[in-house]
């Protein structure tokens, strides 16, 4: 890569920051009807900075909610071709109070400039639209081909991105997908995370009497809707911590050696995460490290229950019926409505006498994994360490993101997730800001992993 392009990069800095100023200022909250004027108006701008670094085709498509916005460059002949994700929505704002500059109002304070949107996901989107423009303006060209779809909806869960992708397959064809809107491990560690688990989420609900009951006229004559589900939910583990749900496991990918090493590699010792949590020990499933239980195993998981009288002091009843929230987090090659399947299953093989129980699925998403050492994910590793000097760290995500689960699914090309936040930046949370020496070294990385490509793939 040559130097003219970090040149360019630190001599139009200023310019840069003032362009990403003006982005934040758009009020883009997708989930708040009285801003859809405003969601409109971040797309034109995004379509307007396309267009404005020589991007081609640029296009506002609307859709049933926001819009989604498109645009390429395809004249790098026998050169990959990289499809760049990306959101131009934010969260709400709420509680105002505790913001210590409108959020609206981009302010730099100890080189962190605070906004919201300014690390999910507007300020990392923007540092994609500007790596290149600094490549374009001093070389005339890219070593790759480039096609952006940038989208209106992610903070409501991109309801009507997966029929956009599905119809626009064509249109979006890459040979892999790059996204920005992720966090490193720590500051001055690079991080990518080539994984992310699924989700299965499902309601279990107890009925019992028709009504509430006189404890003392009918208790011991009925089973406690409250002490079936207890039962119940009793029966999903044993006491290795492991899941007892017959087939859960069938699909589950083994943890590679290469990848153990490299989870070992990063040294986080059960000690951070006690003091972290609070806890007097970790726990979970017998014969994995936190770590691995955390990225590579799946899991099954209470969220709620609650059944009969919730307020202070006693009231002697047994309840009509008793309510749980069951998620389960997934790894590869786990499908959600298979694991549905087989909770209903465990569930109605469990269900005490006396009782009925019905489960229902509410939330579910695939899990993702692009292979540990595929050349993308390498040649990524390769250009961080070129800008941040100490090794990259290779990790999964414990969480999901659904919509690359749908990429995958849909437009099956590798995933690559090159993040730049940090954990602390307060993305969702008021006082969001943006480390700008990620600002800047990201977009030097984002620029030397454009050249990688052109030699890796």
């Amino acid at each position: 890569m040559e130097q003219a392009i970090v040149t360019y990069l630190s001599e139009n800095r200023e310019k840069h920051l003032n362009e990403l100023k003006e982005f934040l200022a758009i009020p883009s909250i997708s989930s708040l009807p009285e801003h859809k004027e405003d969601v409109q108006k971040a797309a034109q701008w995004m379509a307007n900075s396309l267009t404005g670094i020589g991007m081609e085709k640029v296009e506002i498509h609307q859709t049933k909610g926001h819009p989604v916005v498109t645009g390429e460059w395809l004249k790098a002949e026998g050169s990959p071709t990289v499809l760049i994700y990306g959101h131009y929505d934010v969260q709400p704002v709420d509680p105002l109070h505790l913001w210590d500059s409108p959020p609206f109002e981009a302010e730099i304070r100890n080189e962190k400039i605070y906004a919201r949107g300014s690390s999910d996901d507007k300020g990392q989107v923007f540092m994609h639209v500007k790596a290149l423009q600094a490549i374009l303006e001093t070389t005339g060209t890219l070593p790759i081909n480039v096609k952006f779809l940038i989208e209106g909806e992610e903070e409501v869960g991109s309801p009507n991105l997966p029929s956009f992708v599905e119809e626009h397959k064509e249109k979006l064809s890459s040979d892999l997908i790059v996204i920005s809107d992720t966090s490193m491990m720590e500051r001055g560690k690079p991080t990518i995370c080539y994984g992310l688990r699924g989700l299965c989420g499902v309601q279990i609900d107890v009925k019992g009497p028709s009504s509430d009951l006189h404890s003392g006229l009918y208790g011991g004559t009925i089973h406690n809707p409250i002490h079936a589900l207890v039962e119940i939910v009793n029966s999903f583990h044993n006491e290795k911590g492991q899941i007892t749900v017959d087939g859960f496991y069938d699909k589950v990918q083994e943890l590679s050696a290469d990848e153990k090493e490299a989870y070992n590699a990063l040294g986080i010792k059960d000690e951070s995460f006690i003091k972290q949590l609070g806890v007097p020990e970790m726990y979970g499933e017998e014969g994995y490290t936190t770590l691995e239980r955390t990225w590579v195993r799946p899991t099954l998981d209470v969220n709620g229950i609650y059944g009969g009288f919730q307020g202070e002091g006693i009231k002697t009843v047994i309840p009509s019926e008793a309510h749980a929230k069951i998620t389960c987090r997934l790894v590869p090659d786990q499908d959600p409505d298979e694991i549905a399947a087989l909770l209903q299953e465990h569930v109605k093989a469990h269900t005490p006498p006396g009782v009925t129980v019905n489960v229902s699925l509410f939330d579910k998403g695939a899990p993702f994994v692009t292979p540990f050492d595929h050349p993308a994910i390498q040649a990524a590793g390769r250009a961080y360490e070129k800008v941040y000097n100490v090794p990259t760290s290779y990790t999964r995500g414990g969480g999901s993101i659904p919509i690359v689960a749908t990429f995958d699914q849909i437009l099956e090309k590798p995933v690559v997730l090159m993040g730049f936040g940090l954990p602390d930046e307060n993305f969702h949370a008021p006082n969001e800001h943006f480390h700008l020496e990620n600002f800047d070294k990201g977009m030097e990385t984002l620029c030397h992993y454009w050249y990688e490509l052109e030699e890796s793939l």
